[in-house]
């Protein structure tokens, strides 16, 4: 078998990685007089490191972040030199999620929530979680979309069981009547199986309110404050400070 077929045979096998880099890895062997267990073990090496790639690149993709590049490595943590950072950093190990915890970030609009919460969410995947994104209308609209076509059982069972659910910007729309009865049961069918990440700009007092469902609303945060953790965003404004429109300054 010379090095073509042995490049097909590998990409027939689905060993990508190690067809990418054989005819190198022949190369090194040549020039430092491998052995050939290392040949073999740097070979396997580079397939898994491929694998490993895909698989996150895979999952960020799923997750459907807004904006992607926010991580926690480019959050200005001067500029709201009160925050918690202890709390931050904590959750970016995604302990909580292993521990089946919930976790609301709230602030005024524009002091980072949504940028945390993202960023949070790529180091989960980092970790090898699965992670969905959501804007909260985006999320009851889906939702009222699956129930009219006739795939709503099969599309809340995939916001039950990844791993983090983020719902973003609750408090920025107008929602839907139903609102309040759709997130709690969301929250019901995740409590203490997986974990849920809620971003909002109004104080959970005034949830009530907002959704128009003060019972409901109450089910919903005894569940999310029983092993949640409450990150206090602001009190200042990225948007006041770059002049940028809401879409493109932190949430």
């Amino acid at each position: 078998m010379n090095l073509i077929e042995l490049n097909r045979a590998l990409r027939q096998l689905r060993l990508g990685g190690i067809a990418a880099v054989l005819e190198m890895r022949l190369h090194q062997a040549q020039v430092e007089s491998m052995a050939p267990i290392d040949l073999i073990s740097g070979l396997v090496s580079d397939e898994l490191t491929r694998r490993g790639d895909r698989l996150l690149e895979r999952r960020r993709k799923q997750a459907q972040f807004r904006d992607p590049q926010k991580t926690i490595d480019n959050f200005d943590f001067t500029f709201n030199p009160k925050m918690n950072r202890s709390l931050v950093f904590d959750l970016a190990t995604s302990a909580f999620i292993a521990r089946h915890e919930d976790s609301l970030l709230v602030g005024p609009p524009g002091s980072g929530k949504s940028h945390l919460a993202q960023a949070i969410g790529q180091a989960a995947i980092q970790q090898g979680y699965r992670v969905l994104y959501r804007e909260t209308h985006t999320l009851l609209d889906e939702l009222a979309e699956a129930s009219i076509d006739g795939t709503r059982k099969q599309h809340i069972e995939s916001l039950v069981t990844v791993p983090l659910l983020i719902i973003d910007d609750l408090g920025m729309r107008k929602l839907s009547l139903t609102a309040a009865e759709e997130l709690l049961e969301i929250i019901m069918r995740r409590y203490e199986r997986a974990s849920t990440m809620i971003t909002s700009n109004r104080p959970v007092d005034d949830w009530g309110k907002l959704l128009g469902d003060s019972a409901a609303v109450t089910a919903m945060l005894d569940r999310l404050l029983h092993h949640g953790h409450v990150l206090k965003c602001g009190p200042r404004s990225w948007r006041t400070k770059t002049g940028l429109p809401p879409q493109q300054a932190a949430g």
